[in-house]
């Protein structure tokens, strides 16, 4: 009985080890580690697409349709008039099954108005960073996962503040040990001096050829996944791609599938 409950036991403990964590997450070598992960960026315009119908559904089977573990997601109204007192990003993780965390930029009609993240894996602290914005102040969003840390932002319209807020952006990861990504609407092309700044410290993760905005006939790239350079970290893009979803939002989403060696 002894010999044959051992050998069960072993297979049933390798069977629950390797399905923990929701990323793909394993040893490298005795040196290093390495994970890959799934992230989506999508400025959603509060669910409001170029149709001008609100349907938050229509979004959530955007996200569910990518199914990537992290979300990034740019102008979400929470509780406005705007929105009929809606929390938007509530709406989106109930549809999708998600965990969300909020990141409130302004007051707004009795509500806020800001920046989500949603998660397949319960975060384990998050924070939020005042970015500037001379039409209206901006942040940046902080998530930290069991094995990386994910930021979401939305840069302001104006070329002093984006490059002000990519300096902030790239100092406010200091405390972590893990890998970095960062995502979000930057309102900035990819010849622009804000993304030269900013590639001083992160490596773009997408297609920067690719336009991702307006969404019905796109013409520029100012949505983008980044990861943060660091020593013993390096990142590889296995597929990124540009949803061509013309009606949903504004914005066409844009996701990538990402190696990383820590």
């Amino acid at each position: 009985m002894r010999k044959i409950l051992v050998p069960v036991l072993a297979v049933v403990f390798a069977l629950i080890t390797s399905a923990t964590g929701c990323e793909k997450n394993k040893p490298e070598d005795e040196n290093g580690s390495s994970l890959t992960v799934k992230i989506l960026s999508y400025n959603v315009k509060n669910c409001q697409g170029m149709d001008g119908v609100i349907s938050y559904q229509r979004v959530a089977d955007v996200i569910k349709r990518i199914d990537a573990e992290v979300v990034a997601l740019q102008e979400l109204d929470s509780a406005t008039q705007r929105s009929k007192g809606v929390v938007v990003l509530d709406e989106l993780a109930r549809l999708t099954g998600m965990y969300k965390t909020y990141g409130a930029s302004i007051d707004y009609q009795g509500g806020k108005y800001g920046i989500g993240i949603l998660t397949k894996e319960k975060p384990l602290s998050w924070k939020r960073v005042p970015l500037p914005g001379r039409e209206e102040p901006r942040s940046l969003l902080i998530v930290e996962l069991k094995d990386f840390v994910i930021g979401c932002t939305h840069f302001s319209l104006t070329e002093e503040d984006r490059l002000s807020s990519a300096y902030i952006v790239s100092n406010s990861f200091k405390n972590y040990s893990k890998p970095v990504f960062l995502a979000g609407d930057l309102n900035a092309t990819p010849e622009s001096s804000v993304i030269q700044s900013i590639e001083n410290y992160y490596s773009i993760l997408t297609k920067t050829s690719s336009p991702t905005s307006p969404s019905n006939n796109p013409s520029k790239c100012i949505d983008y996944i980044l990861g943060l350079k660091v020593n013993g970290t390096s990142f590889t893009t296995t597929r990124t791609v540009v949803e061509q979803e013309p009606v949903a939002s504004d914005h066409l989403p844009v996701w990538a599938e990402i190696g990383v060696k820590f």
